[in-house]
Parts: C-alpha cells; structure tokens; sequence
C-alpha cells in the first residue's frame, strides 16, 4: 500500500521536477540561445524555462530539506538575475517552518493544485468505440502534428494562446525521458497526451482532445495506453496533478487516481 507521506511527496516532487527540468533543457536544445536553466538548491530544483514560462518556479522545495534565509535569498536572484517573477509550488508536506518562511518574505499565494497518484498497474477496460479510436505512441516525424492536436485541445478557451501552446507543444515533445501520444478518431489525429519518467514514477501529462472528438472516450484511451507504457518502462507509481476541484481532477479520480495533497503555488511580491 502506498501513502501518502513524506516518501511519496519527495518521489512525486522530484518526477515533476525533473520533467520540468528536462523541458527547459529540450527548449535550450531546439534554441541554444534562450537561456533556459535549471539547478539544485536547498533540495529543489530551480527550473528557468523563460521569464513567462509556467516552468519557471521551484519544484519540491522545503521538501528534502528546510530551506534557510541564505537559501531563499540565492534562490531568489537566480530568478531575478534573468527577469524572471518567483514562484514555489509547495507540498503542505514541506512543513509550517516552509510555510513561514514564505510569509516572513512576502510571498502571497496565487494558485492551488492537487498532487494526486495511484500504483500502475495493468489498464483495464475495453477500447472506445471498438477500432474507430486508437492510440500510439507518436513517431518523431509528428512532432508539428503532435503539437498541433495538443494547442487546438487546450486553446478552446483561450484562442489567442494558440501559437504559444503550439510552442509550447514542439518543446515537450523534444523533453527527453517522455513520450508523446496521439488519439485518433477513424484515423484522424483528435487527441494528445504525453507521459514523463523519473525514478518509478511516471507523470501523465498534457493530455487534451480537439473541441469536436470530445465525449468519444479518447481520454480514457490515452490513460490506458500511458499506463501500459509506464509499465513497460518500469515505473511502479502514476502521478497527474490538476487545478484543485476542476473537471480534469474529477476525471483522474474516476479513473483510480488519488489526491496525495493539496500544493500551493507562493509568488514573491
């Protein structure tokens, strides 16, 4: 049985982080001269993906070890030395010493998240829709196409994102230690998801469909096919994190995920 402990804090912090990591690496690959970076302190990982990046911000800190005002001080010129704004995504894990710590430096908090996890195991259930849906592991050749799928699933909402999330799309799937996945619907690219490895731990990540192939049981497939890679690639916990209370949290909880803990993401003002 898994708990939901220091242990599994520290396992699911550090897979975040370093996929995170791996992303602002894949982003200096594609663009050597972006300045995307990320080092170690005090235990966390500082990740620098850009100064309007969502990777930019700390992972796992106060969770492997107390930070101390010296810490925070040369965390924070590593993010204002680039231009960047300071955030920490903090577990209630890293303790009320972390927590003060943060009041005492002005931070405010600006968003709640949920850390949610479940062992992997063999995925059951059938295929949506028999062989009208399929899923596969995307080839290299499709990383345009992957990108793509992935923007027109999350920019429903926001449309003038569009461009950055398809940005955003060409990096992760150039991330090392991840997988990009496509869904399609008769054929026809409807769905992307990706998953990242660290350690045992195997993070679901990205996953969006196209506004038109929703309701087609394209998610679930994506879970199913994710999980057996997770399995293949010997990880033995799945992580997924989701906005605290959303649709997209609900829907990992239909699928076997439980909440590990409630995180909280600090801005310094």
């Amino acid at each position: 049985m898994v708990l939901a402990d220091l242990a599994l804090a520290r396992r699911l912090e550090r897979a975040e982080g370093d996929a995170a990591a791996q992303f602002a690496m894949a982003r200096r690959r594609l663009f050597p001269d972006c300045g995307s970076d990320w080092r170690e302190c005090a235990g966390a990982y500082l990740v620098y993906d850009g100064p309007d990046s969502p990777v930019t911000q700390t992972f796992g800190l106060g969770v492997f070890e107390t930070p101390l005002a010296t810490a925070m001080e040369e965390i924070e010129r590593y993010f204002r030395d680039k231009g960047a704004s300071v955030f920490h995504e903090v577990t209630p894990l890293a303790g009320l010493v972390t927590a003060n710590l943060l009041c005492e430096r002005g931070y405010r908090p600006v968003e709640i998240s949920s850390a949610l996890y479940q062992p992997v195991s063999e995925p059951g259930g059938a295929p949506a829709d028999g062989d009208r849906a399929t899923v596969r592991v995307a080839n290299v050749e499709e990383a345009d196409l992957w990108a793509d799928v992935s923007a027109r699933g999350w920019a429903q909402e926001a449309p003038a994102l569009f461009e950055f999330l398809r940005g955003f799309g060409q990096v992760a799937f150039a991330r090392e230690r991840s997988a990009c996945f496509l869904a399609e619907w008769d054929g026809v690219p409807a769905a992307a998801g990706a998953l990242c490895w660290h350690d045992g731990v195997a993070l679901f990540a990205g996953s969006a469909t196209v506004p038109e192939f929703r309701r087609r049981g394209l998610q679930a497939g994506l879970l199913r096919a994710r999980m057996r890679h997770a399995r293949e690639m010997g990880c033995d916990l799945a992580m997924m994190v989701a906005e605290a209370g959303s649709q997209s949290q609900r829907n990992a909880e239909r699928q076997g995920f439980r909440i590990a803990y409630t995180r909280t993401k600090w801005k310094l003002l």
